[in-house]
Order: C-alpha cells, then structure tokens, then sequence
C-alpha cells in the first residue's frame, strides 16, 4: 500500500480512537516513512528537520491568544454578552430564544468570512468572541457540533472563492503553482472555476445547520468569568472600549503591513499596555492563560509539518497519483475522481491546503491535460483537491480554530466534535460538487 495512505490511515485511525493528535501525526509519520523506503535514522531526521517549518505559526497563535484573553479582560466581550442576554431573559418564550440562537450563530458566520477577506485574522477572532458566550450556548441547549460547523465553514469557503486577504494568497498559489508546472492562467477565472465545489460546501453548511444538529444539547452550566481563567476581569469602562478598539485596529493594520500575525499581535498587546486597558501586574498571568488556550494548535502544525516533510521525502505522492491515474486508463471521470481522494488524503495529513497545492500541482497539471481536460476544469481540479481535507482535518487551523474556542470547558471533542462532523459535512459535497465541476469545465 502507498506511504501517503499508510501514514494518513495511520494518523486518522489513532485520532478516532482518541489518541492525542500530536502522537498520532507523529506515529503516522513514522508509519509512513517506514513503508516508503525510509529507514528509521532517515525517517525521524525529515520528522525533525520539518518541526521548523511551523515555528512561526505556532509563535503566531500563541501571541494571538494571549492577545484575545488580554481584550477579554477588558469587559468588552461581557458587553456583547450582556446584550445577547437581554434577548433571553423571558424564559420559556420560543420566539425571543430562536432569534438568539440565530443572532449567535449569523454573528458568528459573519465573523469567520470576514476573518478571511474583509479582516484577514483567520481563527484569532475565536478565543476572543467564543469563550465568553459559551454559557449563553448552553442556555440556549445549541449544539457545539453545529457552531463547529458554522466557523470551519467561515475559515474555507471564502478564501477557496473570493480573492481578497487570504483567498488572494490561496489563489495565487494556485496561480503561480500552474504556471510553474507549464500552464499560465489568469487569476479571474479561479472563481469561476471555484463557484460550484464552494456551492456544495455551502450545501453542507444548511444540511448541518437545519438538519444535523437543529436538536438542543444538553451541557454544563459553566460562568463565563471563570472559563478562561481564575483571573479578574472589571465592568469596561469608555476608555477600555476606545482602547481596545484601537488596539484592534493597530493589531489589523501591523498585520497587513509586515504580513505577520506575530507583529500584528504585538502591537495590540502593546497599545493595551501603554494606555492601560491591561494592567500591568495582571498582564504575566493574562497572556500565560491566552498562550496556554493557544499552544495545543501550535504543537499540532509544528507535528503537522514534521508529518509533511516525511511524506515528501519518501515521494510516495507522485507514485499514488502515478498508480491512480494508471488504474483508471482512459476513463476521465474516475481519473479526475481519483486526483481528488488523493488530494483528500494529502491534505488531511499536512492540514493545510495552501501547502497541499505546491505537492500536487506539478504532477495533476500534465496528467490533468493528458487526460484533455481544459485550463479551466484544470483549475477546479487542483483547487478543489487543495482545498479538500482542510476541513475535517485533525491537523488544520480550520478545525483546531473552532475547538480552542468551544473547549474551554472541556466539553467539546476535537476528534468527535469538530473533525468527523466538518469531514461529513464538506469533505463530501466538496468531491461530488468538485468531481461535477471538472467534468463540467470539461
């Protein structure tokens, strides 16, 4: 059996069995080095020597983390809670507590969207808006599952569409990846070839929201105050919210200017600090508990690009694409079928989809036109396959995001809560609708 479907296996069946993600990336890669060819010195060496590569993103969520709790101790997230509050304070009154319910979970939505084009922030919104209004989720009986659904959702669809912040990055790799691998494209006609995988994962999006997981879920009752952390928090006063609104805006503006989560963070830390929205005999213990919120993502995609380097370096891809393309002949359809599962499987390993696309542009471009396939099916295919396994995915941001936030009370599964329930509802409208598009596209 190829490496790539040995280690992913691997991995994803230690996930399911409830074993720390970290071991199972680790394991995985073990497994996988070992059946392509790698002996265990070579094995372990591309582990370790891939450790490096997530440094910067782990460093960058931890800031980010330690810079959402410090906000939180602000009170300005106890005011949006507050005003939540205020529209189910009646109980027993149906009405008043679906229109909760659907403020919670469109504000949310909105959110994640915006955190990928309009305020490029990816998952940091999360630690900050999420933990607070957990109590209000179980008032409610909302089942996690759903707003799990909701954010990984907001953290994908819009960047394998719209060009803008993250999407513009997505698409110019995939632009420049083509090109590279002897196909130029022009990057508006992306979204077009894009338009129908992203409708099949809005398609997911309504089966989990009004389908799935409309049910209540019963939940413990926990304080908002003391899901974080045992540390004080004070009512917000003008100041706090002008300083904090400014801090936000200052962490935005570094970020888009240096291109660095880490600097963006920064800087917000530091605007709370100078004008004292942070206190400084608090502000140690603040950005410890953030840190400690954040740090399991960053070990995960320090792990994940350990996963990745082995699997590159045991080149058992281009044998699997290579394998899969001669087991179909001349059939397009189960060709273009099988370069999606495979980069299904690669990217549910390495958990992101922005690195998933340099590994499979160079070998689905020239099998892509072999098979005759046009520039624009072209495009579908290699963006679709990148993007597929991003939700679903133990190892990605775009599940382990929603997870931080929703398990600060240690009542949301990774695995059972998050992965298998984003993978259900994604994964699979995504190939059908990405396999549609393709032979569509022709």
């Amino acid at each position: 059996m190829n490496a790539v479907i040995i280690a992913v296996l691997v991995m994803l069946v230690l996930s399911l069995l409830r074993v720390n993600v970290v071991f199972a990336l680790l394991i995985g890669a073990l497994a996988g080095g070992l059946s392509g060819g790698l002996n265990f010195t070579d094995t372990l060496t591309s582990y370790t020597d891939g450790l490096g590569a997530g440094a910067t993103i782990a460093l960058s969520y931890a800031m980010l983390g330690g810079f959402a709790v410090a906000i939180s101790r602000t009170g300005i997230p106890e005011l949006l809670v507050a005003g939540v509050l205020k529209m189910v304070n009646k109980e027993g009154e149906a009405t008043r507590e679906n229109l909760a319910k659907a403020l919670i979970i469109f504000a949310l939505f909105a959110m994640a969207i915006f955190s990928q084009n309009l305020i490029p922030i990816h998952i940091a919104f999360i630690p900050l808006l999420v933990p607070p209004i957990l109590h209000i989720l179980n008032e409610l009986r909302i089942d996690r599952r759903l707003i799990a659904s909701v954010l990984t959702f907001g953290l994908t669809a819009p960047y394998i569409l719209l060009p803008y912040g993250f999407g513009l990055i997505f698409h110019e790799i995939l632009a420049t990846q083509m090109e590279l691998a002897g196909m130029p494209i022009d990057m508006a006609d992306i979204p077009k070839a894009m338009a129908l995988p992203v409708a099949g994962l809005f398609l997911g999006l309504v089966v989990a929201v009004f389908v799935s997981y409309r049910k209540p879920r019963e939940y413990r009752a926990v304080e908002a105050a003391t899901i974080i952390e045992e540390t004080p928090k004070r009512t917000a006063s003008m100041k706090d919210i002008i300083v904090t609104v400014i801090a936000l805006i200052a962490a935005l503006f570094a970020q888009i200017q240096s291109d660095s989560m880490i600097i963006g963070a920064l800087a917000g830390i530091l605007i709370l600090y100078v004008f004292g929205a942070m206190k400084w005999k608090e502000a140690d213990d603040v950005l410890t508990a953030g840190m400690r919120m954040m740090a399991f993502i960053g070990f995960v995609m320090i792990s994940a690009n350990g996963f990745a380097s082995v699997i590159q370096a045991t080149g058992a891809i281009d044998s699997l694409v290579e394998s899969a393309a001669a087991i179909f002949g001349d059939n397009k359809g189960l060709a273009a079928l099988a370069m999606l599962i495979v980069g299904l499987f690669v990217t549910m390993g390495i958990g992101s989809s922005f690195s998933t696309i340099p590994i499979i542009a160079a070998i689905f471009v020239p099998l892509s036109v072999e098979f005759g396939f046009s520039t624009l099916a072209i495009i579908a295919l290699i963006g679709t396959a990148g993007a597929l396994g991003d939700a679903g995915s133990p190892a990605s941001d775009s599940t382990l995001g929603p997870t931080a936030g929703l398990n600060v009370d240690g009542q949301h599964n990774h695995i059972w809560d998050t992965v298998v329930p984003t993978f259900i509802h994604y994964n699979i409208p995504l190939v059908l609708f990405g396999w549609i598009a393709v032979m569509f596209l022709g």
